[in-house]
């Protein structure tokens, strides 16, 4: 007797790139997929789904870069609002970022007091990335044994007094030391000297925006980063690649047999520094928003497999941070709130580019997954049952004041996209259904996720 079974004449089956679309019933018991047969196979079950035709089946995405902000800011964020947030978004497993919460995680006790704040509140799956600054170098195992899924490091100011970024020694000294444990180093990649170099007196000018972190800071970081990959054999992730410029590297880099793994995200991938009018600071993230020729190039680097994933980087902040300042890009908070959106923005430019949302999919639900090593992001026998029904031909346009995040502050605002998510399970319990209000307000079901011995924690 299965818990439920739900059928689709479209259910992406199978494991990363060589996942398909095809007719099938997935069966789940004790929130875990236990079998993957014929669409009308009969099946002793407490409840049987079938979507509406227009609906697909997929797992859930998994979105390795967010900020969730809590403790210490939870005006711009908490794990109640982006959780509720990303399972309307059809997101069933994100991973926190160490910044910009207070204090940030870079000790095994602020970890602590961040699982102490989720545990509670998370209505999907929670992980966790480390920090590496300058502080805490040379004690960063306890944090890899304590469950992190890697250590984030800035190479230039990150915005926030209490997680300073790694001069170029110190980068060399993180790298050995993760290495050391076999842990993962991800890589926030902008040379401090050139934007020193390419400051400016900041203003509402978007293009004044773009000159003051240029193509340029991206690929002398990510330079630097190969450079200390090569001499310490740590594996390292570039988050958010904004500059097209630096494929010709990665590519060398790739095929030299670095272990080097690349991100994207859906607000590089949709929008262009061309339509982006001056004052508009929800637009404001760094590295920044580039032309529309470096947008067509980012995505023919996930194409050509030199970009693995992407993923949302949420970053929200209150509107007086991100709008207050008069559309001052020198003033305004840089961060894109996307996490709701993600894959609807995503899915709506892919499609236009004649894409497969399969391929969507890969990048968002598997790769990710097996980036961070999560048996999460496919349906297959054995796996969790993280779903949801995604309608994508639907289209529906943004409105900020309905999205689930704390502040109602999006790019996206207004936005025209395909794709609505109309269903999320996660363990097989509905956790968002358009359609009912209560299964939104249902208890928090959300587990947090440890990389250190790839288990559920309460």
């Amino acid at each position: 007797m299965y818990d439920l079974v739900i059928r689709s004449a479209r259910v992406l089956t199978g494991h990363g790139s060589e996942s398909v679309f095809t007719p099938a019933a997935v069966a789940i018991a004790d929130g875990v997929i236990r079998a993957v047969t014929e669409v009308d196979a009969p099946l002793a079950t407490r409840r049987d789904l079938t979507l509406p035709a227009g609906q697909v089946l997929q797992p859930g995405v998994v979105d390795t870069h967010v900020h969730v902000n809590e403790p210490g800011r939870t005006d711009w964020e908490g794990f109640a609002s982006a959780t509720r947030a990303a399972a309307a978004g059809g997101v069933t497993t994100i991973i926190d970022m160490p910044l910009n919460s207070i204090p940030p995680t870079v000790t095994v006790a602020a970890l602590e007091l961040k699982r102490q704040a989720a545990a509670p509140q998370a209505m999907v799956n929670v992980g966790f990335w480390g920090g590496a600054v300058p502080g805490n170098l040379g004690s960063l195992e306890p944090l890899h044994h304590a469950g992190v899924f890697g250590f984030k490091a800035f190479l230039s100011p990150s915005g926030v007094d209490e997680f300073p970024h790694l001069s170029p020694a110190e980068l060399e000294t993180a790298a050995t030391e993760i290495a050391g444990f076999g842990g993962l180093l991800i890589v926030h990649a902008e040379d401090p000297a050139v934007l020193e170099s390419a400051q400016n007196a900041g203003g509402t000018g978007y293009r004044d925006f773009v000159a003051s972190r240029p193509d340029a800071a991206e690929d002398a970081a990510i330079a630097r980063v190969i450079d200390v990959v090569r001499r310490t054999g740590v594996r390292a992730h570039i988050l958010h690649l904004s500059s097209a410029l630096v494929l010709p590297r990665l590519a060398a880099a790739r095929a030299e047999g670095l272990p080097i793994t690349v991100e994207t995200c859906p607000h590089y991938l949709s929008f262009a520094a061309e339509a982006i009018a001056d004052g508009a600071t929800a637009f404001k993230c760094c590295p920044p928003i580039r032309n529309e020729a470096n947008r067509d190039l980012l995505w023919q680097g996930l194409v050509d497999g030199v970009i693995d994933v992407i993923a949302s980087d949420h970053s929200p902040a209150t509107r007086e941070l991100k709008l207050g300042h008069g559309g001052d890009f020198g003033l305004a908070w840089g961060g894109i709130s996307g996490l709701q959106l993600s894959l609807p923005a995503v899915w709506t430019a892919a499609r236009a580019r004649g894409l497969a949302l399969e391929q969507v999919l890969h990048w968002m639900c598997g790769a990710t997954a097996d980036f961070a090593g999560l048996p999460a992001g496919a349906i297959t026998v054995g796996a969790a049952a993280d779903l949801v029904a995604f309608a994508p031909d639907e289209a529906f346009t943004v409105n900020v004041d309905t999205l689930r995040h704390k502040n109602r502050v999006s790019a996206f605002d207004g936005a025209t996209l395909f794709g609505r998510v109309h269903s999320t399970w996660l363990a097989g319990e509905l956790i968002y259904d358009d359609a009912d209000d209560a299964a939104s307000g249902r208890p928090p079901a959300g587990r947090l996720r440890s990389a250190a011995n790839d288990s559920a924690r309460q």
